[in-house]
């Protein structure tokens, strides 16, 4: 079998300077106890991307690649043991706890570099959380959502694929506007990125704020975990907020590119 090479962007991510990870969370209305979680991991996850099941080897070359191995699941499903009878309530203190524990942790190079831990006791949100850890080397965000949303079934005909409600296709005029906006977006974008990276590296630090204390070491500090709920009306608004912005911009860049 002929392996895989890995990109630059993954070497980099998963190297001695940097080291990232996706999580991604599946929450369930019934206990996970009464569903076949490993069997679903080996049939289901293990198939959908070959990098789930390789490592990241040299070669006699010093170029590094993706080797396919024999996958132990015991070594990847990770199941926490807490104190049973207790509230919700609590078991979010430990489930907060729990990720800020894992987030520390990293995943030995000489095996598949994603992890599955099964919080089978019952928070205030979900019966039980199934918690993917996954190195972000294997690939990009869209891809590994691709991928782990590919498993899912739909509830109504498993028989089918997963999908999401489509987005009424634009009139012809409104689809050249945005192509025109999209270009100039592009543009844009692109020279104030440009602009900005040079002014913060060589003029401007960032300020102090609740999420960046400005401390050195701060990344070897103990994390804690926040959540936030947005409902789906919510996240419209946003979406429309931030496309009404982008459009303002665009407008404003393509006056000065006329004036």
């Amino acid at each position: 079998m002929i392996n895989e090479p890995v990109s630059p962007s993954g070497q980099y991510l998963n190297s001695s300077a940097l080291s990232l990870y996706v999580y991604a969370f599946l929450e369930f209305e019934v206990p996970i106890d009464d569903l076949p979680v490993m069997s679903l991991i080996e049939d289901l996850f293990l198939p959908i991307n070959p990098r789930f099941s390789s490592i990241m080897v040299v070669d006699e070359s010093g170029e590094k690649q993706w080797k396919r191995v024999e996958v132990k699941l015991k070594d990847h499903v990770v199941v926490p043991i807490f104190p049973l009878g207790r509230s919700p309530e609590s078991y979010d203190k430990y489930f907060d706890d729990y990720i800020a524990k894992i987030v520390a942790d990293q995943i030995p190079n000489n095996q598949p570099l994603w992890e599955i831990h099964i919080f089978k006791y019952p928070t205030s949100n979900a019966a039980g959380v199934l918690i993917f850890k996954l190195q972000h080397s294997l690939g990009d965000g869209i891809s590994l959502m691709g991928a782990l949303l590919s498993c899912l079934q739909r509830a109504d005909n498993p028989s089918l694929p997963l999908t999401f409600p489509s987005v009424q296709s634009p009139s012809k005029s409104n689809h050249i506007l945005k192509s025109v906006s999209k270009i100039l977006s592009v543009v844009s974008n692109t020279v104030s990125d440009f602009l900005w990276s040079i002014t913060k590296s060589t003029l401007v630090e960032d300020d102090q704020t609740p999420i960046r204390s400005g401390d050195p070491g701060t990344e070897f500090r103990p994390i804690t975990i926040a959540t936030i709920n947005f409902s789906i009306d919510e996240i419209k608004q946003i979406k429309a907020n931030v496309e009404a912005l982008r459009y303002t911009v665009d407008l404003y860049f393509c006056s000065l590119l006329l004036n």
